[in-house]
């Protein structure tokens, strides 16, 4: 079973690859996508990590409010995403 869970409150430097390294310590990790700003493409401070489910949960308890690049991480389950109404 994967899970996956949002990270937040992320340098704007940090790189896939960074946020990758920080979650193989607790697990196998399926997929990091880190969340740019659609108009400029900067980095948006958050992203998304897949891992398995123990590994997962062992990650959230260990890196929810930790330290990374000078920022206390947010780190839970992601929840899914609400859906928006169509705008015309």
């Amino acid at each position: 079973m994967v899970t996956n869970i949002y990270v937040g409150n992320l340098p704007f430097s940090a790189s896939e690859d960074q946020v990758r390294q920080l979650f193989e310590a607790y697990g196998q990790v399926n997929s990091v996508k880190l969340i740019n700003d659609r108009e400029t493409g900067r980095p948006r401070g958050f992203g998304f990590v897949e891992m398995d489910e123990s590994g997962a949960k062992e990650a959230i308890q260990a890196l929810n409010g930790a330290d990374f690049g000078g920022r206390t991480m947010k780190v839970n389950e992601a929840r899914p995403r609400e859906r928006r109404p169509a705008r015309w």
